[in-house]
Parts: structure tokens; sequence; C-alpha cells
């Protein structure tokens, strides 16, 4: 779906999110501040969401103003938003995203292998890490609030988990947390990996048990 609405951006950036959230004011302001501070054009950002359940992600902010259009407590929401402070953190791969159209282009948007979504997200982040991308920065101040797998609810998901196993030589955490640093403190671009002689060994050999199963 991401991929087929390129043709009709004439952006020089692109933002995607999940039709399960609502932007609270100023994301987009916080987002482009962001932009114009970087100075580059290899990055990847995200906005910070509010959810109403504990799923121990560290990049989220845990506060209940409901969990469907039903039981949205809106107003409350948009009195108590501000104060619900979340430090810059480290591993943007998270939708709300923005990214330059052209690093887009350059590693080719979404791959169809994890249709209808599941993984996809650390999979473009690792085609961006391979393109040389190390500025991956979760946005504290830019919000937005998210139902939570109103979307993916919907679909049949895919073994999206294998598919990045087999594809990239890693499990998809061993990504995000040794490369991205995901829901760290942000302190800047990325380090290269140092990954344990015994984490390169699991991940080899989860990767040949999902090659034979």
């Amino acid at each position: 779906g991401l991929n087929s609405c390129r043709p009709l951006m004439e952006t020089n950036y692109m933002l995607y999110a999940n039709d399960d959230m609502y932007f609270l004011p100023h994301w987009d302001k916080t987002l482009m501040e962001e932009v114009n501070k970087i100075g580059h054009e290899m990055y990847m950002l995200s906005s910070t969401m509010i959810e109403p359940f504990d799923t121990q992600n560290p990049c989220v902010i845990v506060s209940d103003f409901g969990d469907s259009i039903e039981t949205f407590q809106e107003n409350n929401l948009l009195q108590k938003y501000e104060k619900l402070d979340k430090p810059d953190w480290s591993g943007s791969t998270w939708p709300p995203n923005l990214l330059p159209v052209k690093l887009w282009d350059l590693v080719g948007g979404m791959s169809t292998e994890f249709s209808p979504g599941m993984y996809s997200d650390p999979d473009l982040s690792k085609k961006l890490w391979d393109l040389g991308v190390r500025y991956f920065k979760g946005v504290g101040k830019s919000k937005v609030y998210h139902f939570g797998s109103k979307s993916t609810g919907r679909v049949k998901r895919n073994p999206g988990h294998k598919t990045f196993l087999v594809k990239w030589g890693m499990t998809g955490n061993s990504f995000i947390t040794n490369f991205l640093k995901r829901g760290e403190i942000f302190t800047g671009p990325l380090p290269e990996p140092e990954i344990s002689f015994s984490q390169n060994s699991i991940n080899k050999f989860k990767r040949v048990w999902k090659c034979l199963t």
C-alpha cells in the first residue's frame, strides 16, 4: 500500500502512519524542527506513541485514554498530553515515520515479501542501515495516540520474524537491540554494533533452523 502511493508524492519528505493513530497538536512542527537541525538527509525519525496498554515497549508512553473510538477520551487527552514527558529515544522504526523520499527510493520502499506487514518496519530500517544511515531518532515531543493493533488486527499476519531471520541472518530482536538500540535515550548517530560470538552463533543456528522448518 505504501509503495503504491509513492508515484503520487511530490514532496521531499515521506511520512507514514497507521490508521489507528490520533495526531496531537504540533506533532508535525516538532518533526520539521528536528529535520532542520539535522542538516543532512541520512535519517529516519519517529513520533512518540501514547498507548493505553503496557506492552513493555520502551519507546511508548503508557497512559489510557481509551482503546476505541467509542471509549476515546479526546478532551482529556488534549488537556494532558503535554505533561506526558518522554526523552528523545534511539531506534526509530515504529510509525509514524519521517524520512527523505530520496532514501525511500534508494532502498526500494517496503519489501513486499513482508506483506501484509509484520516485520516490514525493522526490515526498512535494516535496508537504511546498510545504506549508511545511523541517525534513527524518536522525537519525544512529537506525539500521537495509538489505539493499539486496530490495523493489524484486521489481517492475517505473515510470519515476518522468520522472513527477517532468513533474509538478514539475524533475528529482528537482535537488530533492534544491538544495532538500533531501540528505546535507549538518544545520544546521537548510532555506533557500529558489537555482536558477541554467542549472539552471532545463536543467529546462525536460528537461521538454519528456520530454513529447514
